[in-house]
């Protein structure tokens, strides 16, 4: 029985933002919204109430990335900061008040680093295991180096200690005989980073599992994948200490967004061309399997600004210029429906947590079956920002089957 059609219209609109909305991101246990638009403004909305919690401007200009860690908000904006918020404690407001209601509480800024935004990228946040002295959650967190914008950083927080400084300055690219999916580049042409992906290396791979990685999508429509020497707690500088596990070229525009699964097993690339770069991040671990670990999709749609993979890892989204966002299996890329509201660039896209189940005790306003029936319901949100200052909210089915 094939399955149903997409929606033909959003399940919400968000009204709240006053510029084109550059980023988009749910809290883990989809209470919360997170967006952030060009004017450097940033709004966490109630996924319950649909009513603003948050509403104020970080930077003074267009925000990057925002994104809720440990009872913080990071904001990452186009002003060269990167600043961390006590995450406002209420959380709930009146159904009936409007976007505009005033008295929101704003968050309390408690760590604010200088950073280099010429690039269009936003950071990576990798969490760390709990086990400092003072208790304190703490966590790495990959941005594009100080000065020089195809290279990258890897600082602490929140104590802000650079660990790791100008990744990719030294060592040398291992190339591999160009095919018609993997294609020979030039280290001096690779451009200014585009995106960024920090993570620790897969259990299953060949390598050690405790081995900081670091991947790194270009200008030059490439990604190249870095491992450091060690498990990343000690300091390098220059470079020194990362080598280039591999690098391939399948865009031949500037990569303009990408994905990488939560497990860490799969990346996905989007450009202005009508490629999606699939990359198989733990076959490509083998150097005999890196041309057909990383393959070409060739869609009829040019001209694509966001992508993003739900959780658990079946189905992505890609926003394209013309306001459409595309769904696609990840394991095929097989199409599975375009969701169409927006007029102008769709360039945020998220997927609210389809696995993760909320911890502790739930709460229960009048009827229980109600309640698991919304949070069921919200785990299948799909969050679209646009330029024309809008984020429509989109209630997927739950393509288990894909």
């Amino acid at each position: 029985m094939p399955a149903p059609p997409p929606p033909s219209a959003p399940t919400h609109l968000i009204r709240t933002h006053l510029a084109a909305v550059n980023a988009v991101w749910f809290s883990e246990d989809n209470e919360r919204l997170y967006t952030g638009d060009a004017d450097g403004s940033v709004v966490i909305t109630s996924t319950r109430s649909l009513r603003p919690l948050a509403n104020w401007q970080p930077h003074t200009n267009g925000i990057l990335g925002v994104q809720e860690w440990e009872g913080k908000v990071i904001t990452h904006g186009r002003d060269n900061k990167l600043h961390v918020w006590n995450l406002p404690v209420d959380s709930a407001r009146p159904v009936g008040e409007s976007a505009t209601t005033p008295g929101l509480t704003a968050p309390a800024l408690c760590v604010s680093m200088d950073v280099n935004a010429l690039n269009y990228c936003r950071f990576s946040l990798l969490p760390l295991p709990a086990g400092s002295s003072s208790g304190e959650p703490t966590a790495l967190i990959a941005v594009p180096n100080l000065i020089e914008s195809s290279l990258a950083d890897v600082w602490e927080l929140p104590s802000k200690k650079r660990l790791h400084a100008a990744i990719g300055k030294a060592g040398q690219f291992t190339f591999y005989p160009p095919t018609p999916s993997c294609a020979e580049i030039c280290i001096n042409s690779i451009g200014i980073i585009m995106s960024m992906h920090l993570f620790y290396g897969d259990r299953s791979s060949r390598r050690d599992q405790s081995q900081l990685r670091l991947l790194c999508a270009y200008e030059n429509g490439s990604v190249t994948l870095r491992g450091c020497q060690h498990d990343g707690s000690h300091p390098s500088i220059e470079g020194l200490g990362w080598d280039t596990l591999w690098s391939v070229k399948l865009h031949v525009e500037s990569v303009m967004a990408m994905a990488v699964s939560r497990t860490n097993n799969l990346a996905l690339t989007v450009s202005a061309d009508h490629i999606v770069g699939r990359y198989d991040l733990t076959a490509a671990e083998d150097p005999e399997k890196l041309p057909t670990a990383c393959t070409i999709h060739r869609t009829k749609n040019p001209g694509n600004g966001a992508v993003t993979i739900r959780d658990d890892g079946r189905v992505c989204a890609v926003g394209g210029w013309d306001g459409r966002v595309r769904l696609y299996s990840t394991k095929t890329l097989k199409a599975l429906g375009t969701l169409e509201y927006h007029k102008k660039s769709c360039q945020a896209i998220a997927f609210a947590w389809y696995e993760h189940e909320r911890s502790g005790p739930m709460e229960v306003d009048e009827d229980v079956e109600e309640e698991m029936s919304e949070r069921a319901d919200r785990r299948r949100w799909l969050a679209a920002g646009s330029q024309d200052n809008r984020v429509s909210l989109w209630s997927l089915i739950s393509f288990e089957k894909t």
